[in-house]
């Protein structure tokens, strides 16, 4: 749907309109016929434009290619009919009236719609249903006095329902309107819905908000008119979809935190979410919220590592996401520092019931770690995994055997502990301290990174400002590690996290990682921390839009040569790869590092990197 529509709008852009209506129209139909009818029957109904002067019905193309545009009046969802195909009045299930001052009452603050708008849209309901009454088929007669219009514009819709006892009409052939009009003001029963958004501000469909969720209902109850009772229920769908519902509650991070009187720990308790949802709240499963540690900074943690006891006191948050990353310090080895990273405890339900966040940052990026560690990767821009087990809680544990667990909340919570430790990229951002020479710096390391990780097939695909740190030893110059490895994609059918900012176009559009994924992820993280625009995306198709315009017009490349011509000409090798060619990584390393060497007078550190 194109992103205005007003009434001096040229052709090309009115025809846009009528073309994504009826799209609209078309998925909208589709999906409740397959959904609630089911797939295997063919789908009785049919999109079609209506001419104000000749009251034919035919596609909006057709509209469009005959020149017309301009008669076309409203657009209709029609029953097919075989004896007659070109559609008839008595045919129409739903009619949608396209209209460019729907959203003008929204921005004022008023929800009463125009009285031209509704009053054209209640003459059109009234001569539908004296077709209806007219008709000879018993389905279409049996629904002559009621009828659902959809008054849309561009961004916005609302829904007029008419209802009304035709035979209480008194029918003056000359004075049909104010007949009409008689007949509405004293027999006929108007709802109209609140103006809501059914269309964001890219043209894209709203699926799953309160505009186009009621349009889609009056669709609904439209069809159920026509095509008799579905065979599935919206209560038996919901009841079937509870469960997802509760798992996708279950992983939400909106808490109340509370502590647990120890003074060491504090839990988080995940609290539901409110969603739209049209069902009566009855889950299929009684689920007890499950409980997620929380460290204190001071506090001590005490686990176990291949049957050793270790102790690490929580210095502070690295990053205050969930769950947070902890720096901390062995208590036998005072003078290092460590990462150190809490699962969530193992559960008794499913691990779809699992924080999976956690999962991912604990278990699987163990698991990548200890691969890479396998294969003979040693980098000093990859995170070294120094410990990993499981936490020991205080009091007696009664755990039946070594892979159970008791019935306190802390026992078998996993830990990873890695090092190096440093600040992220987003606190250096946050601070004013991320500039040129961070920008070089982080984009060779980063680099070097992706690069060793490759000669392993494995990619980070989680590329963003809290998972790179600069590392400050005091020894040598800072560098830069990749950190955050659990989303790494070790085989080609597994699927990438997905963020609207830093994902590649390719992992957007296909749902996987092309060779120069991740290199494209690091040029949006180089290019948002030089202080690039970021853009208010909503959606994927946002995103993929935003990637295109931002490519197509250089806005990414000049950003980056603000800050360095090698950095502008990296963009634009990536931009070239297009998804489909591998990576050189060797030439861009060389052309970065004598760079850095020229530009600044330091050396970059390659001897633990391979």
């Amino acid at each position: 749907m194109p992103n205005a529509l007003c009434s001096s709008t040229s052709d090309v852009f009115e025809a846009t309109a009528y073309l994504a209506l009826e799209d609209f129209l078309h998925a909208g139909i589709k999906g409740l016929w397959e959904t609630f009818w089911g797939p295997d029957e063919a789908m009785p109904s049919s999109v079609a434009c209506i001419h104000s002067s000749s009251s034919k019905f035919y596609p909006a193309e057709k509209a469009i290619s005959s020149g017309k545009l301009d008669g076309v009046c409203a657009t209709s969802v029609l029953l097919k009919n075989l004896k007659y195909s070109q559609g008839r009045w008595d045919d129409i299930v739903v009619l949608a009236l396209l209209r460019p001052d729907i959203g003008m009452v929204s921005a004022q603050g008023d929800q009463e719609p125009s009285s031209a708008v509704l009053g054209e849209a209640l003459f059109f309901a009234l001569r539908v249903l004296l077709s209806r009454s007219l008709s000879r088929s018993s389905t279409v007669l049996h629904n002559s006095d009621c009828i659902y219009l959809l008054l849309v514009d561009s961004q916005f819709g609302r829904v007029v329902k008419v209802q009304g006892d035709l035979n209480k009409l008194d029918f003056d052939q000359n004075n049909v309107y104010y007949c009409a009009a008689e007949w509405i003001k004293k027999h006929a029963k108007i709802s109209v819905s609140s103006i809501d958004r059914v269309w964001n501000k890219l043209g894209n469909a709203n699926w799953g908000d309160i505009g186009t969720l009621q349009v889609l209902m009056a669709i609904f109850l439209s069809m159920i008119q026509f095509y008799g009772e579905p065979k599935y229920s919206l209560d038996e769908l919901a009841t079937e979809h509870s469960s997802r519902l509760q798992s996708r509650r279950s992983e939400r991070h909106l808490v109340d935190r509370q502590a647990n009187g120890h003074g060491l720990f504090q839990f988080q308790q995940p609290s539901h979410s409110p969603e739209i949802v049209e069902v009566h709240e009855e889950p299929a499963v009684d689920v007890k919220p499950q409980e997620t540690l929380k460290l204190e900074i001071g506090s001590v943690v005490l686990m176990n590592d291949a049957y050793i006891q270790k102790g690490f006191q929580i210095n502070d948050i690295l990053t205050d996401s969930d769950p947070p990353i902890y720096t901390s310090t062995p208590v036998e080895e005072p003078t290092k520092t460590y990462l150190l990273y809490v699962g969530s405890s193992p559960s008794h339900l499913e691990p779809a019931w699992d924080d999976m966040n956690s999962w991912y940052q604990v278990q699987r990026q163990t698991k990548v770690l200890s691969l890479m560690k396998q294969r003979g990767i040693s980098s000093r821009y990859i995170p070294h995994m120094a410990s990993s087990g499981r936490i020991i809680h205080p009091g007696t544990c009664n755990k039946p055997n070594s892979n159970g667990n008791c019935d306190h909340p802390w026992c078998s919570t996993p830990i990873l502990v890695t090092s190096p430790v440093g600040q992220t990229v987003s606190n250096l951002i946050r601070n004013g301290l991320f500039g040129v020479e961070e920008a070089l710096r982080c984009c060779h390391d980063c680099l070097s990174s992706l690069a060793a990780a490759a000669s392993a097939g494995v990619r980070h695909s989680d590329i963003r400002p809290e998972n790179v740190i600069r590392v400050s030893n005091g020894s040598g110059d800072p560098y830069f590690v990749l950190i955050g490895w659990g989303h790494a994609i070790l085989e080609d059918r597994e699927r990438p996290v997905m963020n609207l900012f830093f994902s590649s176009t390719f992992a957007l559009q296909e749902g996987k990682l092309c060779a120069a994924s991740d290199a494209e992820s690091l040029i949006y993280l180089l290019y948002f921390s030089c202080g690039g625009v970021c853009p208010e995306l909503d959606s994927v198709e946002s995103a993929l839009q935003w990637r295109e315009i931002s490519w197509s017009r250089r806005v990414i490349q000049q950003k980056l040569g603000d800050f360095s011509a090698v950095l502008k000409a990296f963009a634009d090798y990536v931009d070239s790869l297009c998804g489909t060619y591998p990576m050189d990584y060797d030439i861009w390393l060389k052309r970065l590092r004598r760079t850095i060497n020229e530009d600044h007078g330091k050396e970059v550190d390659t001897s633990s990197s391979s």
